[in-house]
């Protein structure tokens, strides 16, 4: 199953308008909430590039192996990135679907977690490859910023299947298109 996990405020922005996450680590929580047990079952993981940029900013490259083990990880992106020493990266551009193949195959049957941004999840979307979102909803109102998926998806092709609480947050879970159906 391919997997968008992310968390959003209430007015459905990932990021604020400088791509910001300071908002979302002021946010209380309860316990370890459902990321570990969401994690485990991941074999795969794809990030966006200015995703990928707000991590590398934020953990140090030794904390990169103990947050994402050797779960490999591909990089949209259309510039130049860092690498992460001792990292199981792989950057690329262009279309998802042919690299989705190979996270799929590379996943071994564990799911691939579509890390953000919005965009880029969108992207898979539009190819049919977008299976579930996973959102965390933090008490926090931005105004503006990224948007969390910056497509139309109408209740025929999106189904709730599951909400609980962590803290302040709301876990939502939605199925999307032919699992919308299930």
């Amino acid at each position: 199953m391919t997997v968008y996990y992310t968390a959003t405020s209430v007015d459905g922005f990932i990021a604020d308008p400088d791509n910001a996450l300071d908002w979302l680590l002021e946010v209380d929580r309860e316990g370890p909430g459902p990321f570990g047990e969401f994690f485990a079952g991941v074999g795969a993981m794809c990030v966006g590039a200015t995703s990928y940029e707000w991590m590398l900013a934020h953990v140090r490259p030794e904390q990169w192996r103990e947050y994402y083990g050797d779960t490999p990880c591909w990089v949209f992106t259309h510039r130049d990135v860092p690498t992460v020493p001792g990292a199981n990266l792989m950057f690329v551009s262009g279309s998802v679907a042919p690299v989705h193949e190979t996270m799929v195959t590379t996943a071994g049957g564990r799911g691939v977690w579509l890390v953000g941004g919005g965009e880029l999840v969108g992207q898979f979307y539009d190819a049919g490859l977008l299976d579930e979102v996973r959102v965390n909803v933090a008490p926090v109102f931005l105004g503006a910023g990224a948007p969390l998926l910056p497509r139309r998806l109408l209740s025929s092709t999106v189904r709730l299947s599951q909400v609980s609480r962590d803290g302040q947050f709301a876990h939502l879970t939605y199925r999307i298109g032919r699992y919308a159906r299930k």
